[in-house]
């Protein structure tokens, strides 16, 4: 008897190895390597015939797996029941990733079809399917919606950029009271959500756990401010929750919905559209409650920083993310006046902003009383470089008056290797995490009138292992 059972066994275990065997060969087919808890396949020109492999042949030696993203794969479209059909073998999944797969209405029933089948789902990313809602029934989408009342561990829900209506939001807004764990739900770049969006915020109040709403780019009118400001004021919202919002309309009217919204919420980050001037639009933003301000990529910030700086007058600013602002001398000049107002601030990021000159630059390290700075990022554009000779001895007689500094990016900056080693110096013995990468082309460093030294900073790989090295060529000139 013994002996029969271990037979059994040893022949599971060698079907189990050959399965194993098979997935290996599937993904480094793909360039992937094996993992039996994680399946990214994002990117892949997955086709088909690979859709049906995966579904009807790998998934089941795959029983443990937490993680599956195929995004990005536009040639799987219309045949997505090839996967789900066979989801039930992976009844574990906690992510679930289908970005940018031409979804249409086929896709969208069987994706509604197998949520009851995942259990434990978290996460549900299917942003970038511009058909998702379009044709009869909301190419499926209401189905879709009604399927997710299934889905009671769904903490993260995106559906960015899907095509959505109002009638959506109808279906969706159904199924909120379900999504008892939900905290973060994406809804971006939707434009069709313009003036219908309080047939969700109704339902909001059932989401007692969300933490992040993110509306930017859906043409929000005022009449959707409105609605939604009176959402949030009936409802007990986390502390921390974090709203991104775009408006293109007047300043009273962003102003008194975003001063209610901002009784309630700490957290807000405002997209200020390019047709709005600055001033007007973050003047509403002068609340207590206030901890974390990001206008990065805003071009209409450039030359008015001073404004948004005088808009901001809480006590406390943890956080300042103004990355290509576009932002002048005279507007880092602007942030080193304010400097006791932003004594607390923990993050700043100013990165992609190289139209600042050296003294700007001097002047922001010089000044001093940014004690309690934890993460700067100052980089380049990948596509530029600039040296930073002028102002790196600022920074450097700033370091030691920054004990909480654990992040440091000076990407595509260039300096000499003695600049280098002093920079290494000065952090030498602090847990500073240090992005200081030159950019992957030749820099002349005239060494003679008659020859230059051409130094090529990059990245090698060994194994497992990255380094960086600079090679030195001599040509004559």
């Amino acid at each position: 008897m013994c002996v029969c059972c271990s037979g059994v066994s040893d022949g599971a275990e060698s079907g189990r190895d050959v399965g194993w065997g098979r997935v290996c060969v599937f993904l480094q087919r793909l360039g992937k390597k094996a993992d039996s808890r994680s399946l990214s396949l994002a990117h892949c020109d997955l086709t088909a015939t690979d859709l049906l492999e995966l579904g009807a042949t790998l998934l089941q030696f795959l029983p443990q797996l937490e993680e599956l993203d195929v995004s990005w794969n536009e040639l799987i479209g219309g045949c997505l029941r090839a996967l789900t059909s066979h989801l039930q073998h992976v009844g574990g999944v906690r992510v679930l990733k289908l970005c940018s797969c031409r979804l249409n209405a086929d896709d969208i029933t069987a994706l509604g079809g197998m949520v009851s089948s995942l259990p434990s789902l978290c996460v549900l990313d299917i942003s970038s399917n511009p058909q998702l809602s379009q044709g009869v029934n909301g190419g499926g989408f209401m189905e879709l919606a009604s399927s997710l009342s299934h889905a009671t561990s769904l903490t993260t829900l995106r559906l960015q950029a899907c095509g959505l209506t109002e009638d959506s939001l109808d279906a969706l807004g159904g199924t909120l009271h379900c999504f008892t764990s939900l905290r973060e739900l994406d809804l971006s770049c939707n434009k069709s959500l313009s003036g219908g969006l309080d047939r969700l915020t109704l339902y909001l109040a059932h989401l007692t756990h969300l933490e992040s709403l993110d509306l930017h780019m859906c043409c929000l009118t005022h009449a959707d401010l409105e609605a939604l400001s009176e959402s949030v004021c009936v409802r007990h919202v986390t502390e921390q929750m974090f709203l991104c919002v775009s408006f293109t309309f007047s300043y009273m009217n962003v102003s008194c919905c975003l001063e209610m919204i901002h009784r309630k919420i700490m957290c807000v980050c405002v997209c200020v559209c390019v047709c709005v001037c600055v001033c007007v639009c973050v003047s509403a933003l002068a609340v207590p409650s206030l901890r974390s301000v990001d206008v990065s990529w805003c071009k209409v910030v450039g030359g008015r920083l001073a404004q948004l700086l005088d808009a901001l007058q809480p006590p406390v600013i943890l956080e300042l993310h103004l990355s290509s602002c576009e932002l002048t001398t005279d507007d880092i000049c602007n942030l080193v006046c304010r400097r006791g107002s932003l004594s607390s601030l923990r993050v700043l990021d100013l990165s992609y902003n190289g139209s600042a000159a050296d003294e700007g630059w001097s002047a922001l390290f010089a000044a001093g009383g940014l004690g309690s700075l934890e993460e700067v990022d100052l980089s380049l554009r990948p596509s530029t470089s600039a040296p930073c000779s002028a102002w790196l001895p600022a920074l450097l007689c700033a370091l030691p008056h920054l004990p909480a500094l654990t992040h440091l990016a000076l990407q595509r900056w260039t300096m000499s290797s003695h600049e280098r080693e002093q920079l290494n110096h000065s952090l030498r013995k602090r847990s500073v995490r240090l992005e200081c990468i030159a950019p992957l082309f030749p820099i002349l460093l005239p060494d003679s009138p008659r020859e230059s030294r051409v130094l090529l900073h990059c990245r090698e790989r060994e194994g497992e292992r990255e380094r960086e090295r600079n090679y030195y060529f001599y040509v004559k000139v």
